[in-house]
């Protein structure tokens, strides 16, 4: 069973593929929305480009941001819990939702913001895959606004079997495989779409910008492991010279091994 050295939750591949191919991230967009392909009027791509700082930060985001019928809604990926991913969310979506307002304008002029996030890992205790958290009154359930959506796809907590008729369900098994024969079952179903997405794929991850973005990436990722190693281990190293230091002092003010010890553990 060989393994995809590229998967679609890859954010080089991620990012190119689907501004690449808008057509795709439109009908990806519609279902994590929940609305029909059809039903979208307006859609414009904001940030098309990979942005210039990925040769060079580790913390760069490789989202989409778009205009969908007048919201403004913004795609990521997020592959590894860094442990803050809902307090992240809810800070890029207040970026999003205030930067939308030109000096002197009326803040009924702010658009429905929309933050869709499909994550890798667990991210709630609960069964359902998909979570959709709004601004509500705790006791009435009372809506604060429309204004804010956050929306987060948990791809462990899909189900095994693939589903043709759940459109929802195909794309997210598409973010989640990771085999070349996880993709030949989806494109086996015979969804157009699907097929047409796999396609793609195979056309992105053959091409030279791509692979040049990705090894890129990968080796900032490297170089961001080592780093944290690194510094890890000299604050081991510091905090031990600190600590023996302390003990000689202590000696030298005539206190008895079992009085530094009790000094430190307290």
């Amino acid at each position: 069973m060989a393994k995809l050295t590229y998967t679609f939750k890859t954010d080089a591949l991620f990012k190119m593929l689907f501004v690449q191919y808008p057509d795709l991230l439109k009908h990806l967009v519609a279902v994590l929305l929940g609305m029909q392909f059809e039903d979208i009027g307006q859609f414009n791509i904001i940030n098309t480009e990979l942005p210039p700082d990925i040769y060079g930060n580790k913390f760069c985001r490789l989202d989409i941001n778009m205009i969908v019928n007048e919201q403004q809604v913004n795609l990521e990926i997020q592959v590894r819990d860094e442990g803050d991913f809902p307090e992240r969310a809810l800070f890029h979506w207040a970026r999003l939702y205030s930067s939308t307002l030109s000096k002197g304008e009326e803040y009924r002029n702010l658009p429905r913001t929309v933050v869709l996030s499909i994550v890798g890992f667990g991210l709630f205790e609960c069964a359902e895959f998909h979570s959709e958290f709004r601004p509500l009154e705790v006791s009435r359930h009372e809506v604060l606004t429309d204004r804010m959506a956050l929306h987060f796809f948990e791809l462990t907590k899909l189900p095994e079997e693939l589903d043709r008729e759940n459109m929802l369900e195909m794309w997210l098994q598409l973010f989640n495989a990771e085999t070349e024969d996880d993709l030949r079952k989806i494109k086996a179903l015979g969804v157009p779409v699907m097929e047409q997405a796999i396609k793609a794929y195979k056309e992105i991850t053959v091409r030279p910008a791509f692979l040049e973005a990705a090894r890129i990436l990968e080796e900032a990722k490297h170089n961001e492991a080592s780093a944290l190693g690194n510094a890890e281990r000299r604050g081991r190293v510091e905090g031990e010279k600190k600590g023996q230091k302390k003990v000689l002092d202590l000696l030298e003010k005539g206190y008895t091994l079992e009085e530094i010890k009790r000094r430190l553990e307290n």
